[in-house]
């Protein structure tokens, strides 16, 4: 896997974007990422739709490695961290987090309605609406955030559409960068890409596998 990084400045804060999806605080030592969604997968299994258990797996062993790149001390989830009812993806997942030793904080998303003994289970620090700290707010839903803090969400799957030659065109995960926000991308792979909403003097930063570049 390649990571490839980006610095910038929210919120009198420096923060590094990476073409990875996930956002790297210094100040905190924190990783930071929304929409994981784990979960989603084994529900389309049960559903009858094949999609292959690696699907999930290429998702934590992106984390994996940028948890290690960064030597982060905390992995903060900005909402949709779980997709669906208990499957066995979460039971994945749960092992997968009693191998590791970092903090796990949640802000809860629309998706996230497993049991309060999961989390417990899991040792998640959980904030049921936002998380402020230093000049940030974290909360799933930007819309939903009325505030003078720097808002740091997610939710929408943000994207852009690239168009090349011979009206070829092709859609890429982004950041979006305004003022007083910014918008992850949706970590896992497995979901869509909004192109269409683009926030009031924003500016994205589109990921590939190997670049993040400013539109």
């Amino acid at each position: 896997m390649n990571i490839a990084i980006q610095e910038i400045s929210c919120g009198e804060q420096k923060i590094v974007l990476t073409n990875q999806k996930a956002l790297f605080w210094e100040t905190e030592k924190a990783l930071v990422l929304s929409d994981l969604h784990v979960g989603k997968a084994a529900t389309f299994r049960k559903h009858g739709i094949p999609i292959p258990k690696k699907v999930f797996e290429h998702d934590l062993d992106r984390l994996q490695q940028l948890l290690t790149y960064f030597n982060a001390d905390k992995l903060i989830v900005v909402g949709d961290l779980f997709h669906a009812e208990y499957n066995s993806d979460i039971t994945y997942f749960k092992n997968w987090v009693g191998k590791l030793d970092f903090t796990i904080e949640l802000i809860v998303g629309n998706h996230d309605r497993q049991s309060k003994g999961l989390y417990q289970e899991m040792n998640f620090t959980v904030f049921k609406k936002e998380k402020i700290s230093h000049n940030f707010l974290f909360v799933h839903d930007e819309e939903s955030a009325k505030t003078n803090y720097y808002i740091i969400s997610g939710h929408t799957h943000p994207g852009v559409l690239i168009k090349g030659r011979g009206k070829q065109h092709f859609k890429l995960p982004c950041y979006q960068v305004g003022k007083q926000k910014l918008i992850l991308p949706a970590f896992s792979n497995f979901t869509g890409l909004n192109t269409r909403r683009v926030p009031d003097e924003c500016t994205s930063y589109a990921c590939t596998d190997t670049e993040i570049f400013k539109i």
